[in-house]
């Protein structure tokens, strides 16, 4: 090789000589990896923790089922309020690839209170409902404690609470009594929450009979809760209002409660988006910062950058060795932004109960999205570097 002819780098060279400038100055260094790594942190966390939400909601779903379907009265043509028959809950319970239905009903003005000294108005938002005995194998329900009412506990004063009414009374078990309709009523069960049907949490359960013949149930359903074969969902859905009240199927309303659950995850996703706008723009100040830190590192080593050309170093591997700096400062902060970001899903979905979900291409992503800052931030003063006449950089500042 004649004299003339530059020196060859190669990769491992190229990696050794960007790093080298890198340990000369560590806190700057930090402090610029820092930046970029609170953008990906923020991606990420934002990222990963909307995931775990989504996660557990499928999990929730796919537990509970999303072919639960409620039925309630709408309003008829004079805009009053409708009623649905009393005999609609077996009407619905006949139809093809329904699994079951039950119903509650509401008990007009009637209240409940911890005792018989609580001023009537001082209600508290809960709701009597009489309850068919079938309803938490349709609707997915749990006892918290104490049992659900039975064929006998249906028949006297028995009332199963809402997991939000035992809170609100200050009732922490079974075997208590209530004043509920102006009469005592013993508790014998608390119910877990009821993910998909949450009415049931504020409000105090009673037997169908005795509603009836204590408070003044008219025995009308006021919400009918259908659980269908999951592929016949819809084919399920559009018979019900029809079913439910053939004289008048435009006073029925039909909804399933796990769209709900969509549409609140829906909008959780906007919100996502708005995060990681945030995100997007803590990772552009870092990359400001990465490209700070190498114009100044320019300016400072310009000695050395004339002594490398002098030396017979081109322009082509000055620029390339800047730009590596700048490639593995972005790198360091990526990385770190990705274990960081990764570290607070964790903390985060651990402490809600949720599964801990980061997705593999939010990772690799986060560290790709740094890699491009990093060659956007450090090309200018690659270039920069790369022009420096030997003489002009070896005479200083």
């Amino acid at each position: 090789m004649s004299d003339d002819v530059p020196a060859r780098l190669g990769p491992r060279d190229v990696f050794r000589v960007g790093a080298a400038g890198l340990r000369a100055r560590p806190l700057r260094v930090f402090l610029s990896a820092l930046g970029i790594a609170i953008g990906i942190a923020a991606m990420i966390g934002v990222v990963g923790i909307s995931t775990s939400s989504r996660a557990q909601l499928q999990a929730t779903l796919d537990r509970l089922g999303t072919n639960l379907l409620t039925v309630a009265p709408g309003k008829n043509l004079a805009g009053e309020g409708a009623q649905l028959p009393k005999d609609s809950v077996a009407m619905i319970g006949r139809i093809a690839h329904v699994n079951s239905a039950s119903a509650t009903g509401n008990a007009t003005n009637t209240h409940v209170y911890r005792n018989d000294h609580i001023p009537e108005a001082e209600s508290g938002g809960i709701s009597v409902l009489a309850a068919r005995l079938d309803l938490p194998h349709t609707v997915g329900l749990s006892m918290a404690t104490g049992t659900w009412l039975n064929a006998g506990t249906s028949r006297y004063p028995a009332v199963v609470l809402g997991s939000a009414t035992a809170e609100r009374l200050g009732v922490a078990g079974a075997n208590v009594q209530v004043w509920l309709g102006s009469q005592w009523f013993t508790v014998v069960g608390i119910l877990n929450p009821a993910v998909l049907a949450p009415e049931l949490d504020s409000a105090a359960l009673v037997g169908w009979e005795v509603a009836a013949s204590h408070l003044g149930f008219d025995g009308h359903p006021t919400t009918i809760y259908t659980r269908a074969e999951k592929a016949s969902v819809e084919n399920v859905r559009n018979l019900l209002a029809a079913t439910a009240n053939p004289q008048s199927p435009n006073e029925i309303e039909v909804s399933r409660p796990s769209d709900a659950l969509a549409a609140e995850n829906a909008s959780n996703k906007a919100f996502t988006g708005l995060l990681l706008g945030l995100g997007g723009v803590a990772l552009l100040v870092g990359g400001v910062g990465v490209a700070n830190t190498m114009v100044i590192s320019v300016l400072e080593r310009r000695a050395e950058i004339g002594l490398r050309r002098s030396l017979g170093a081109t322009r082509g591997q000055i620029r390339l060795q800047f730009l590596t700096e700048s490639q593995l400062l972005a790198a360091l902060g990526g990385i770190g932004g990705v274990g960081l970001g990764t570290v607070v899903t964790a903390v985060f979905a651990v402490t809600q109960g949720w599964p801990t979900v980061v997705p593999p291409w939010a990772m690799v992503g986060g560290v790709g999205a740094t890699l491009i800052i990093g060659g956007i931030a450090g090309l200018y003063p690659a270039i920069r570097a790369a022009r420096l006449a030997p003489t002009e950089a070896l005479s200083g500042p």
